[in-house]
């Protein structure tokens, strides 16, 4: 089974507001970076949506290790995701899980993989942590290259 390493972000300017999203995946010696945005969005879909258009990418099953600085990605994976699929989609108070549509597309993908799920502190000086930060940033900032104010400024 194939090793790969992932990095993953999101970021928004508001939330909701303007997002964006960012990839690093490394396999062997070869890397390769994804980014996108989205014009409304929230800064948990754009996490949730990294990992997906991550995941996505790999053609066959692998084993992964995926890094995050998201809690709600990795605890809504490790810990919750079980409990609301055996609910319907419920959450422990019956209300219905926020982001549901992008829970399942991960679930989907994610089962397809054997993934490690490791979490990292945010704007920590982590450097593959940074580069997604600023790959997801900048993608935000591409949507109005006219009126960018955003960190990705520096």
């Amino acid at each position: 089974m194939k090793k790969v390493v992932i990095y993953t972000d999101g970021a928004c300017q508001g939330n909701p507001g303007p997002g964006g999203w960012g990839v690093l995946l490394r396999y062997n010696n070869r890397e390769k970076t994804l980014s996108g945005a989205v014009q409304k969005t929230t800064n948990n879909r754009m996490e949730l949506t990294a990992a997906i258009k991550a995941l996505s990418v790999l053609r066959e099953s692998c084993s992964v290790e995926l890094y995050t600085d998201s809690k709600y990605l990795q605890q809504g994976v490790m810990t919750w995701l079980p409990q609301w699929k055996k609910n319907q989609w419920k959450k422990s108070d019956k209300k219905p899980v926020k982001n549901q549509d992008l829970w399942q597309a991960l679930d989907i993908e994610a089962s397809r993989h054997k993934i490690h799920w490791h979490w990292v502190k945010g704007h920590s000086n982590h450097p593959e942590n940074d580069l997604v930060d600023a790959l997801a940033t900048q993608a935000i900032a591409d949507l109005y290259p006219k009126r960018c104010t955003f960190r990705c400024l520096k």
